[in-house]
């Protein structure tokens, strides 16, 4: 996405729909001027003269006509103080999308450009308003499903994540403007630096670094949410526990084996986590076409699932298909639920447990919801593991940031080596350099344009 910072553009601000209020958004050198061709003040005062943050009552009108358009409210933000530290003005008017069009192709008309997705977000990185980080979590506060969800990405927009890499970045630009001056200016009489304090400065960052690691299975969770893949037998109850979480009559529960034979989808908030539960076909030894295809796709879920429910049905014996389903899970993290426990009991709850090794065992009962205060604790456990406390405000949640911290703590071991190893400065300062750009590259400081690309062509229009 390449941006032309001289353009103005504009854009529909609000979602597409019906509404009572719909906004229309400029943003550049010309906003006002442009704007001023279409907005006629009820006081009859020309929007160029009026001081910036003042809201105007007026309508949008047809320039060569002068037919009235809309009644609106518009809002004016004279840089810098404005979301992307441009001439900023906002037109909200009735939120129909007829009104909204028209509007829009007016202010295309008169000189602005359509804004491509996220390029008012990525004018406000571009100009310095916010960093990488902070304009991701725009786009997080926007998609955010649950409380915690939202709590982390207004974290992570406030600053909190950016304030954690930064103490991280700091010591190193000094540790780097030493060497280099040293190595630059010998015949200076620089003092040379105490090996055995920054050896002990670079272990901090590292344990810094692999503390920040530590959030980010909770952390991508809480962004993307937790993908769950419900598995078992046919009628061993997948789908009663799928209603039962979501508490409601989602998926069709009858007494025939296979009623379900493609995957349902649906969400629940657990515990603050967004679960993407898989309501999956039973999984067994079958001739029949459809079936053989659903039981495929099940495999499939329980492979990519973060998280398993294997269930199995309490009130019977277990069979080979039981055992067969809980090898299929082996080297997936997976709970075992053992349904119907308002029936009496006949599975082998030894065996089970015995084949299942360090993964929890509960007896639950999709029928009457017996159980499922622990099991839903249990959940919100492997969601936030030793990060319940923390505040997810500064939590790692993409994959570019770990791979980020991860690429960093390599040159920064690498660095602790060539010191320790006495292999000179010069070698130091590449490990040295190489940590402060990765960490650069989280915040957008060293990012090179395909990355701030890639991230904003993610974004709505209008935002």
């Amino acid at each position: 996405m390449s941006i032309q910072m001289e353009d103005t553009i504009a854009a529909i601000a609000t979602p597409v729909g019906e509404g009572g209020i719909g906004v229309i958004r400029l943003s550049g050198c010309s906003a006002v001027a442009i704007a001023a061709r279409l907005f006629r003040a009820a006081n009859g005062k020309e929007l160029t003269d009026f001081a910036s943050h003042q809201v105007i009552f007026g309508h949008v009108v047809e320039p060569q006509t002068g037919d009235i358009v809309d009644e609106i409210i518009c809002l004016l933000m004279r840089a810098p103080r404005s979301y992307t530290k441009e001439d900023v003005v906002e037109l909200q008017c009735h939120g129909g999308m007829v009104v909204l069009r028209r509007i829009l192709a007016l202010v295309l008309e008169n000189g602005a450009r359509a804004a491509e997705p996220g390029e008012f977000t990525k004018r406000a990185f571009l100009n310095g308003r916010i960093d990488l980080e902070q304009a991701q979590a725009v786009m997080d506060i926007i998609s955010a499903k649950t409380e915690a969800s939202l709590k982390m990405a207004s974290g992570h927009l406030s600053g909190l994540f950016s304030q954690r890499i930064e103490q991280l970045r700091k010591p190193l630009v000094a540790m780097i403007a030493h060497y280099e001056v040293l190595l630059d200016f010998p015949e200076e009489g620089v003092e040379e630096l105490d090996e055995t304090a920054i050896l002990e400065q670079l272990r901090e960052i590292e344990s810094e670094i692999v503390l920040l690691l530590k959030t980010a299975h909770t952390g991508r969770i809480l962004r993307e949410g937790l993908q769950v893949a419900i598995a078992g037998k046919p009628n061993v109850g997948k789908s009663s526990l799928l209603n039962a979480l979501l508490q409601t009559e989602r998926a069709i529960v009858t007494d025939i084996a296979g009623t379900t034979r493609d995957s349902i989808e649906e969400s629940a908030n657990i515990g603050g986590a967004l679960l993407r539960l898989v309501d999956t076909a039973g999984i067994h030894d079958t001739d029949d076409a459809i079936e053989k295809m659903g039981v495929e796709r099940s495999h499939h879920y329980m492979q990519q699932a973060d998280l398993q429910l294997l269930v199995f049905d309490g009130s019977r014996p277990l069979e080979e298909d039981d055992f067969a389903i809980l090898k299929k899970a082996l080297g997936r993290p997976f709970f075992i639920l053992v349904n119907k426990a308002d029936l009496p009991q006949k599975a082998d709850l030894k065996v089970l447990s015995s084949l299942a090794g360090t993964a929890p065992l509960f007896l639950i009962s999709a029928h009457t919801r017996d159980g499922f205060s622990q099991l839903e604790k249990a959940i919100a456990q492997y969601v936030f593991e030793e990060n319940a406390t923390k505040d997810a405000g500064a939590f790692v949640n993409s994959e570019r940031q770990i791979a980020a911290l991860k690429a960093a703590r390599r040159h920064i071991n690498d660095a602790r080596n060539t010191i320790e190893e006495e292999l000179g400065e010069d070698f130091a300062v590449i490990d040295l350099r190489s940590a402060w750009q990765q960490l650069g590259d989280i915040l957008g400081d060293t990012a090179n344009e395909a990355i701030i690309d890639e991230m904003f062509s993610r974004f709505c229009i209008g935002k």
